[in-house]
């Protein structure tokens, strides 16, 4: 393997980057890597926690594919033991620990997700199972005795909860043990993580220390905002743009990202060069149709991008309608006189939240039933096919099936 001069490597790792402890060390590595032709060992460890990942988590694949890229040796570690613990980085209270039916179902799908970002064909995948399920309780005693509490409540998270008073319970100070321990286990050169991360990095950086390795370089990255430009990007706030999503979801959620974070996504989320993100920012909607086809095309395809662009603006700026129309059933026994009410219909195909909702939008003539506008609430729907449409962005197609 050839590897580039290390200030080529370090320009490419260091994009996007939070934290580097330390940038002189990983220098020294990387030199030392290309004089020797040996890659360096780079850790990302992913508990298993839900079944989904949306473009926040592919924030540090990205930066793993990167090493990937430059010949170093990518290791994802699955947290199926640390997964079962919970670890609150980030959050004001503890996160729910899983049982390890749960973590095995959930590390399946994930696995299956990662690909479209990482060449799994070409990473080291271990379990921390391996090691601390065979553990004693001793073997715990051992690992806490090599960390005080004070260190503890360095960590911001602990620390603000121990001020105010509100309850940390003894297995969290563990949790950053135990994390640590997994790049003592893997003789780890780099270890990168969310800047939410960056104490668990170093608690393992003192940990090989204390083992006689060399400390591990600690990489954060940022935690990317959601859609609705404050939250952490999540799945349960709904401000999510899905790695699974279709190429048109994609695309019409990716319009919708507020103009202060453009320059944040593009950086984290593609590969378009600084001095093209520099030219795009400057008009936001060009910027905005730029990043759309970057996110598609990459989980995609460039047709697929190309697709989703015309669609959209058949959609947002002619009035047409997309063309994978979500499809609705309504059962017979829903019917009511042989048939089943304008504003129910559109509640059953989730085109509003509730059959009142439904008919302020009738009333208000931001309906149509196959193209036409119904003003009348009391409109029935008798057995047979129509396309629902709700102003220019939410439409369905229902079938309203007959006796």
């Amino acid at each position: 393997m050839t590897f580039l001069p290390a200030k080529e490597q370090l320009a490419i790792i260091e994009r996007g980057v939070v934290d580097l402890v330390d940038r002189e060390d990983l220098e020294k590595r990387l030199e030392k890597s290309r004089a020797t032709g040996t890659p360096l060992r780079v850790k990302f460890g992913i508990d298993p926690s839900s079944p989904d990942i949306h473009l926040g988590h592919t924030v540090p694949l990205r930066k793993l594919r990167d090493f990937q890229r430059l010949g170093h040796r990518v290791i994802v570690l699955w947290g199926t033991a640390t997964a079962m613990v919970g670890d609150p980085s980030g959050k004001n209270k503890t996160r729910p620990a899983l049982t390890r039916e749960a973590v095995e179902a959930n590390k399946q799908t994930y696995r299956e997700q990662i690909g479209a970002v990482l060449d799994t064909d070409n990473i080291e995948e271990r379990e921390n199972g391996e090691w601390f399920h065979e553990q004693s309780f001793m073997d715990c005693i051992t690992l806490a005795s090599r960390y005080t509490v004070a260190r503890m409540l360095e960590r911001d998270d602990f620390s603000k909860r121990y001020k105010e008073q509100r309850p940390i319970a003894v297995h969290e100070f563990l949790y950053p043990l135990l994390q640590g321990q997994d790049s003592v286990e893997l003789q780890c050169d780099v270890e990168i993580g969310g800047s939410d991360q960056l104490f668990n990095l170093l608690v393992g950086r003192d940990l090989q220390g204390q083992q006689g390795q060399t400390p591990q370089i600690c990489l954060t990255l940022p935690i990317i905002e959601g859609l609705d430009g404050t939250q952490k990007m999540s799945k349960s706030l709904g401000n999510y743009i899905g790695v699974q999503e279709s190429s048109s979801e994609q695309f019409g959620k990716v319009m919708k990202v507020p103009n202060d974070l453009l320059e944040k996504y593009f950086t984290l989320l593609t590969d378009v060069s600084n001095e093209r993100i520099a030219e795009l920012v400057g008009n936001p909607l060009e910027a905005k149709f730029a990043l759309a086809h970057a996110i598609v095309a990459d989980y995609h395809g460039e047709d697929a991008a190309t697709a989703a662009r015309k669609e959209y603006d058949r959609v947002h700026q002619q009035g047409g309608l997309p063309d994978d129309l979500p499809e609705f059933t309504v059962p017979s026994d829903q019917l009511k006189d042989g048939v089943i009410w304008l504003p129910a219909a559109m509640t059953f195909a989730k085109l509003c939240a509730s059959n009142s909702e439904g008919r302020r939008l009738v009333q208000g003539g931001g309906v149509r039933i196959d193209g036409a506008v119904m003003k009348d609430p009391k409109h029935g729907l008798a057995p047979g096919d129509y396309v629902l449409q709700v102003g220019k962005r939410k439409a369905a197609k229902i079938v309203v099936a007959g006796a």
